[in-house]
């Protein structure tokens, strides 16, 4: 985080490999089409050829399209330089209680055996294939991206040439973005905030949304309902670890349906009936759905500190403190870890 890209030949998941690293100091999260790949340079996007994953080439520099980053306490970097590393020491701070700031990172990671299939075939329009803390989202021939407060869009007709299309306030404490079919779910400390992108995509345009205490805030969708995950901690402002079942109605009026109480519950994935949580330092949990009222915990692997998760193709990608893990469930009776990558910046 913050330092760069890992590339991973994914082509058997038993064995992964870590085979490139991109260097991009203050880099959070990336979206991927064909073979092009976009990230963030902390307040710039650059946009990479990544064709031969040894050999990338530098396409273009967005620069200045990105927000500076608020760190904890209302604390602003020097905006000529790049934080990539810090080191922690105990020490007393007196604060203003009537001011405060917020601090968060969320590393990106997108599923692609190789570079072509990153960009996911489906009806249209076609949607990248990212998961639930990330960041950036692409949809057809744009990309969106949200910050702390915005949700921009990027024209991305010509791959290697993004142009900055348009900017717009979602809310306070922004985190994430899921796209589905021609919507985006955008995730706050605050709520789900949903826009339709179908008659403008470079103008989203709010349509309905779901309020909650304040807590982190990661959203998934199918056709009707939205999952939404809520952790606790100092940098969510918040007390609830939970799973909220919210029932789109049409999109307009959101309404809760039902509650189920976690442990510390962030990113998370789903696939037909299976649910699958990242619930902090409980591990990995996999959900049966087909009954709102009443989720099944089918499995759960703990001992690991798990963040997000992308559940595709009968694999489900876990990104841990540790590392990659990756299991198998295309037989529900006998989901199984498959294989471990080490991942160190």
């Amino acid at each position: 985080m913050d330092k760069g890209i890992h590339i991973i030949d994914n082509s058997n998941p038993s064995s992964p490999k870590n085979i490139a690293f991109i260097d991009i100091p203050g880099n959070e999260d990336i979206a991927v089409k064909g073979n092009t790949l976009y990230a963030d340079l902390y307040t710039d996007l650059v946009t990479l050829d990544i064709t031969d994953p040894l050999h990338v080439v530098v396409k273009k520099y967005n620069e200045g399209v990105f927000p500076y980053r608020v760190y904890s306490n209302g604390f602003y970097a020097d905006s000529t330089k790049i934080i990539v590393d810090w080191t922690k020491r105990d020490t007393t701070v007196t604060q203003d209680c009537a001011s405060y700031g917020i601090l968060y990172y969320t590393p990106g990671i997108a599923l692609a055996n190789d570079a072509s299939q990153a960009f996911k075939s489906s009806p249209s329009p076609a949607i990248g294939q990212g998961g639930s803390m990330a960041r950036f989202a692409l949809v057809g021939n744009y990309l969106y991206t949200v910050g702390d407060q915005d949700l921009s869009v990027f024209n991305i007709t010509n791959g290697n040439n993004p142009l900055f299309s348009n900017q717009m306030q979602v809310d306070w404490h922004v985190e994430t973005i899921y796209p589905f079919k021609n919507n985006l779910f955008v995730g706050s400390n605050n709520g789900m905030f949903i826009y339709d992108i179908n008659s403008s995509p470079s103008n989203p345009v709010k349509v309905g949304e779901f309020t909650h205490s304040r807590s982190c805030d990661p959203v998934i969708t199918d056709d009707n309902y939205a999952y939404v995950t809520l952790h606790s901690g100092t940098t969510c402002l918040g007390y609830n670890n939970e799973l909220d079942v919210v029932k789109l109605n049409n999109l307009t009026n959101a309404e809760l349906v039902k509650t189920y109480n976690l442990t510390s519950p962030l990113g998370l994935s789903k696939d037909g009936n299976l649910l699958f949580i990242c619930d902090g330092t409980d591990g990995l949990k996999i959900y049966d759905v087909s009954n709102i009222l009443n989720l099944q915990l089918l499995k759960q692997f703990p001992g690991l500190e798990t963040y997000d998760v992308i559940a595709w193709n009968k694999i489900a990608l876990v990104v841990a403190k540790d590392g990659l893990y990756q299991y198998d469930y295309s037989n529900v009776n006998n989901i199984h870890l498959v294989s471990k990558l080490n991942i160190v910046n």
